[in-house]
């Protein structure tokens, strides 16, 4: 998967001005997004296991939400910083990363509970990460709106509707989602190699960096792992929520970083 990271670096490199990234977010974000979500959500039916991971993440997400909104002002001063330190620190690469590394690690059986935890970062990214990116040019309100125009949102509820009543998926329109999903994937890939291609290491904020990724690998897995240990989660499902909460940042965090401007 990270050949495709290597294309978008190598392509802007080449192409430079000629490479619009943010023409390939919208395609991305309002139209492939969708299809990867509603394909991800529609792949097994409801049960137990199926919900309680999702609460689960939920839980642990908003525990450390909660720890990090006490002690970001003391960590960072610019605000900034404190938009991009809070918005990224908790969520990964559940989609892109999470799933194929799931049937590499745990088989096919892993898809609908990796499928139902990136719906779940979905949901945490497109409703807090981009309030926090956004809320030093919008008020909460004007937030809550431009959260609300994402097609995500919609199709997530969708899907979970078409999965719960059991509709039906014919074969060939289910061969257009799967089609549709990878195609998501791999584009995500290309813009994360496009933007990394832009990356100056000597402007980098490594301040800034070292905090995320110690929320991000050492301070939300110690968290999953208290409260996956208080739980009744069956161990495979367990197995697979932990690999996803230590999975690497989150690309729709570039893309939305870069619809608002963050940096």
């Amino acid at each position: 998967m990270y050949f495709f990271i290597v294309i978008g670096f190598i392509v802007k490199r080449q192409f430079k001005e000629k490479i619009d990234e943010k023409s390939f977010i919208l395609l991305n974000l309002y139209f492939l997004q969708p299809i990867l979500i509603f394909w991800g959500l529609t792949k097994a039916p409801i049960d137990f296991e199926f919900i309680l991971a999702p609460i689960l993440y939920f839980i642990i997400i908003f525990i450390c939400l909660g720890f990090l909104l006490l002690i970001h002002k003391r960590i960072f001063s610019d605000s900034k910083e404190q938009s991009i330190y809070l918005a990224s620190s908790l969520v990964g690469n559940t989609g892109n990363l999470g799933i194929p590394l799931g049937i590499a690690l745990f088989g096919m059986a892993s898809v609908p509970y990796t499928s139902i935890l990136n719906i779940a970062n979905v949901f945490f990214i497109y409703l807090f990460s981009v309030y926090f990116f956004a809320k030093d040019q919008f008020s909460f309100k004007q937030a809550l709106r431009s959260i609300f125009k994402i097609p995500a949102i919609w199709f997530a509820l969708i899907a979970l509707a078409f999965n719960y009543y059991q509709f039906p998926i014919g074969v060939h329109f289910n061969r257009i989602l799967e089609m549709g999903s990878y195609t998501a994937i791999v584009m995500q890939l290309v813009i994360f190699g496009i933007y990394l291609s832009q990356v100056k290491v000597k402007t980098t904020a490594w301040k800034l960096s070292f905090h995320i990724t110690f929320v991000k690998h050492i301070l939300l897995p110690l968290v999953g792992l208290g409260v996956i240990f208080l739980s009744d989660l069956n161990p495979y499902v367990a197995a697979i929520l932990l690999m996803e909460l230590m999975v690497p940042l989150a690309v729709n965090n570039v893309n939305i970083a870069a619809l608002y401007n963050c940096r």
